[in-house]
């Protein structure tokens, strides 16, 4: 950004845009996504996969199944030959008709809540055996993590529960034949972590879902609102949070308390917002006050310590960011504007999102792998610098490239016109010169009010 600078002026509000109509994929997609799966495993010489979900780690799971496991644990299982099996608990044993691949069921009651009836005709070997679980097949577990040491991923370590790792290896019998492939899913040029239009436009619900969320509870903050009124605003329209919500005033994590409280906001307190839908997140953090005469006398000097610099170096990232970047290099580009040294952030300056709201992350130091088009990520810089409080401004944008934009463009045109409301936003109100390959899935991409009672002022970028 030569020659420009941060200022805090008067700026329009963007505009809350979310469509409240969830988009559902389409037969094709889940096709494409099956399709993508098995030919990764021919690749890999995988002869069956083992794929792991529950209410907290079904992303992959949830991925060709189209939903979560509430309660209980999961497995699908993929036979290189296309063959899928449902391993289902009690509780959802109901539910395997619905899911979005054709796939057998086995009802393994070991899935199931404590006390709960338990099948005595088979052991949960047999049963896993009757789900197509093959001696010396080889086979891959996907659970919801990689096991990194740089860019290496540890094959022999795996986050399933130790009774079904366990069994499984009994049964496979050798050892080389078991091995952790998480990173199939999320990791580099996993099948997850590149989208098609139909899949942006059903993230972009939920995306655009949190946007909303966040700006109505901006615009409710005042003295003496408790953080249970925040948190009514934040959750809605009864979807699913994938990420805790937050709605904190003064001190966080008081006695151990992460959800809002009855606590009332206090003109100087710090504030911190947060809620994910799938699809993406969107956060704010900052002061509750009107400008800089109302700061505390620690917190003197917060927009040029913290909030001024990390405005800049959020554009900056919206700036320089394209497809067939390396992840390393954003990841320099960061650390150039924003250095760790002085601001301490901690984790990587961003990471893909998807029904998870993080999945995985190509954007870390020395990382060689390429900034895809049809990532979806989350803007997440975190500096701390002591003695002031936090600022956020997380939100989701697509990584699009020329054709991935004509696709979005054809097959939902809405969308598309909404994305290119969001930019013409970003560039012309807000002044962040925005790569040509950024498509913002949300309105409140970048709109930052430090001041978070002061309603009308924001930053942008201005020439100097």
């Amino acid at each position: 950004m030569d020659k420009r600078e941060v200022r805090l002026q008067k700026v329009k509000q963007p505009e809350k845009d979310c469509t409240g109509i969830p988009v559902v994929l389409t037969e094709e997609t889940i096709e494409q996504r099956k399709n993508k799966i098995l030919s990764a495993m021919k690749q890999r010489g995988l002869e069956q996969l083992v794929v792991y979900g529950d209410v907290e780690h079904g992303g992959n799971y949830e991925y060709l199944v189209g939903y979560f496991t509430r309660f209980e644990e999961s497995l699908l299982v993929i036979n290189a030959n296309g063959e899928m099996t449902l391993i289902l608990g009690n509780e959802n044993l109901n539910k395997s008709t619905k899911a979005r691949i054709k796939a057998n069921a086995i009802h393994v009651s070991h899935f199931s809540l404590p006390n709960q009836p338990a099948r005595k005709d088979k052991s949960i070997k047999e049963l896993l055996i009757d789900a197509g679980v093959r001696k010396n097949a080889r086979t891959g577990l996907v659970g919801w993590k990689m096991f990194t040491d740089g860019a290496e991923v540890n094959k022999k370590i795996y986050d399933l529960p130790s009774f079904i790792v366990d069994t499984i290896r009994n049964i496979v019998g050798v050892e080389d034949c078991l091995s952790n492939e998480t990173d199939l899913f999320i990791g580099e040029n996993g099948v997850r972590t590149v989208n098609n239009a139909n899949e942006i436009a059903n993230y972009e619900y939920g995306a655009a879902l949190a946007s909303d969320c966040i700006l109505d509870t901006m615009n409710k903050l005042a003295p003496g609102i408790t953080e249970q009124e925040l948190g009514d605003s934040l959750v809605r329209c009864g979807q699913h949070t994938n990420i805790v919500t937050i709605a904190t005033s003064g001190p966080r994590f008081i006695n151990g308390n992460m959800f809002p409280t009855d606590n009332t906001v206090k003109y100087g307190d710090t504030l911190s917002l947060t809620v994910g839908y799938r699809g993406g997140a969107s956060s704010r953090a900052g002061y509750a006050v009107h400008g800089d005469d109302k700061l505390s006398q620690e917190a003197t000097g917060y927009l040029d310590a913290v909030a001024i610099p990390y405005f800049y170096a959020y554009a900056h990232w919206l700036e320089v960011i394209t497809v067939g970047m390396r992840g390393g290099e954003l990841f320099d580009q960061v650390d150039t504007v924003l250095p760790r040294s002085k601001y301490h952030w901690s984790l990587c300056p961003g990471h893909l999102t998807g029904a998870e709201e993080w999945m995985s992350s190509p954007i870390y130091e020395g990382s060689q792998e390429k900034l895809l088009s049809g990532m979806i990520l989350q803007i997440d810089i975190i500096p701390s610098v002591a003695g002031y409080g936090g600022i956020s401004a997380e939100s989701t944008v697509l990584l699009a490239d020329e054709h991935l934009q004509l696709d979005i463009k054809t097959q939902h045109p809405e969308l598309w016109q909404r994305m290119q409301h969001r930019r013409k936003y970003l560039i012309e109100t807000l002044g962040i010169k925005l790569s040509p390959d950024i498509l913002p899935m949300c309105s409140t991409v970048a709109y930052l009010r430090p001041y978070l009672l002061d309603k009308e002022r924001a930053f942008v970028c201005r020439k100097i």
